[in-house]
């Protein structure tokens, strides 16, 4: 490297904290981190809050666990919208100060209702990553942001893998042997967390500042829908803000269908007022895209303010196909494989694939996220052509999963809940290794696939990375929930096929809509202009 290149032109060096552009990368990742450990804190404590509070039942984790997740959705297009009009320091200080409150509410909760409204409004914690996007992509050049947003997403979005391994420890091992808090030992557990969370809220906000020094902070005029530049953009705009509801809707019919003491969660009423709440908010939203869009295209986009929507629209998918499909592949994992591989024993009498054993292997799907993902935004940096990068992800998702189709096969019966029955396609210890090597070869791609998505969505329009970041982290959750809505209805083997079909659509999609972005390997950092006013 020539001494004289200045530094931010430089290949980034991760222990290099002299860079001000690491140490903000550093501290991004931690908060991102932060706030998924925090959202995913109530999983690996389910058992022990059943064995501890004498009125909760499975039921009522169910809904806490859907609960978890409802708001995640509009969350992330909120949030993205905030953090193109104030900056992403702001937001992120502030996301993780105000959300320690329902997460200290949460953890000494003593009736169903305020867990639930609790854990509702905790949910808007998930909408933290968006914010890091927009931070790290304002002081990287293009040419490595892929590496870095990579680096950002794998390893804060690690919080949730730390928080299944380490919660239970803390809350049985810390709280309750060395401070005997007993029956409240999950409580305190969850609450401190919260509290560090909000802690370091206060603290980033004098850690970090949102452009380099000598720069200035692109924002928008006010929080409003995203503004496009053609008739066309504007239709698809208004056709793909409909599944962000409408997952939404599917969430809440999915609650109705939970009963408690024979009743109904929520009553076929109240169904549908949440129905017709929804829609008038979909309908609010297109009258304002309208409001705003209309004027603007009617006087005509000046050149240099166009940009392709339908590369968000291809970014939206493959998100759909990649992180939806994480997050409902990392749900169903542990039970696939202790159900499949049960027939396996290791000695007469004796499973060889336990609880144990099965959550191990569904972890690996979180420890491949530590590599896999920044290595899809370092080879989204290195090869020449970041679409080109985009498609081969997609392509392995397709082959990953429908290698996992065919890990279990059909024996021919219906289990109790009226599904046929998946056992091991070949006996042996064998078939295992080779089913554990084919969910990392998918994991692999699911993963690196996410960071391909992040390293181009900062470059598609600069002023609204935050939306189109929210937007496309809206359509992660929007996957999960339909896919686990499809696992409840279909077998594992089944599932996996369905997965496999929705990254080949994504793969049709992307090929399809998705534009090279301009200036993908720029050596300057030319995320910055003068602010709109």
């Amino acid at each position: 490297m020539d001494p004289t290149t200045p530094a931010d032109e430089q290949a980034p060096k991760l222990l290099d904290f002299q860079q001000e552009r690491i140490r903000t990368l550093h501290y991004t990742w931690i908060a991102f981190f932060m706030t998924f450990y925090v959202w995913f804190n109530m999983a690996p404590l389910s058992t022990t809050m059943l064995d501890n509070v004498g009125w909760l039942t499975d039921e009522h984790i169910k809904i806490l666990l859907i609960a978890n997740v409802a708001l995640t959705i509009p969350a992330r297009i909120i949030v993205g919208a905030l953090i193109d009009r104030y900056g992403a320091r702001i937001v992120f200080s502030g996301l993780m100060v105000i959300m320690a409150l329902p997460a200290v509410v949460f953890a000494f909760g003593n009736s169903f209702m305020q867990l639930l409204i609790a854990r509702l409004v905790l949910s808007s914690v998930g909408a933290g990553f968006v914010i890091g996007i927009k931070m790290v992509a304002q002081w990287f050049p293009p040419k490595y942001i892929g590496r870095a947003e990579g680096f950002y997403a794998g390893w804060g979005n690690f919080g949730s893998a730390f928080a299944a391994m380490t919660l239970p420890w803390f809350a049985i091992t810390v709280m309750d042997g060395w401070f005997n808090l007993g029956n409240n030992s999950w409580r305190w557990a969850m609450a401190v967390n919260g509290l560090v969370m909000g802690t370091y809220g206060v603290m980033y906000y004098f850690l970090v500042r949102d452009v380099p020094v000598g720069k200035t902070l692109m924002t928008t005029k006010k929080t409003e829908p995203m503004m496009v530049t053609s008739y066309g953009d504007l239709i698809q705009y208004v056709v793909w803000s409909f599944p962000l509801m409408g997952a939404l809707g599917v969430l809440a019919w999915r609650v109705s269908n939970v009963k408690i003491d024979g009743d109904p969660v929520i009553s076929s009423t109240v169904l549908y007022l949440i129905y017709a709440v929804l829609a008038f908010v979909y309908i609010s939203h297109v009258y304002k895209t309208l409001q705003i869009n209309l004027p603007y295209l009617k006087a005509g986009v000046p050149e240099e303010e166009k940009y392709h929507w339908g590369s968000v629209a291809a970014l939206n998918s493959t998100y759909f196909a990649n992180f939806g499909a994480e997050l409902a592949v990392v749900s169903m994992l542990p039970a696939f494989y202790e159900n499949t591989f049960a027939p396996l024993e290791r000695s007469p009498g004796r499973v060889l694939v336990t609880a144990t054993v099965a959550g191990v292997v569904a972890a690996s799907f979180a420890f491949v996220n530590l590599v896999a993902r920044p290595l899809g935004g370092y080879l989204s940096d290195r090869m020449t052509n970041r679409k080109r990068t985009m498609l081969i992800y997609m392509l392995g998702i397709v082959i990953g999963f429908f290698l996992m189709a065919f890990i279990g096969k059909w024996d021919g019966s219906i289990d109790a809940d009226g599904l046929k029955t998946v056992i091991p396609s070949f006996g042996g210890v064998t078939w295992l290794v080779i089913a554990v090597a084919i969910t990392i070869f998918a994991s692999v791609f699911v993963q690196g696939a996410e960071g391909a998505t992040f390293a181009i969505i900062p470059m598609i329009n600069k002023r609204m990375t935050g939306q189109i970041a929210g937007m496309a982290g809206a359509y992660g959750n929007v996957g999960a929930v339909i896919y686990l809505v499809i696992f409840s209805l279909v077998d594992s083997k089944t599932f996996f096929f369905v997965l496999a079909g929705g990254a080949l659509l994504s793969f049709i999609v992307t090929l399809v809509m998705l534009e090279e972005p301009k200036g993908a390997f720029a050596d300057e950092l030319d995320v910055h202009e003068a602010e709109a006013s």
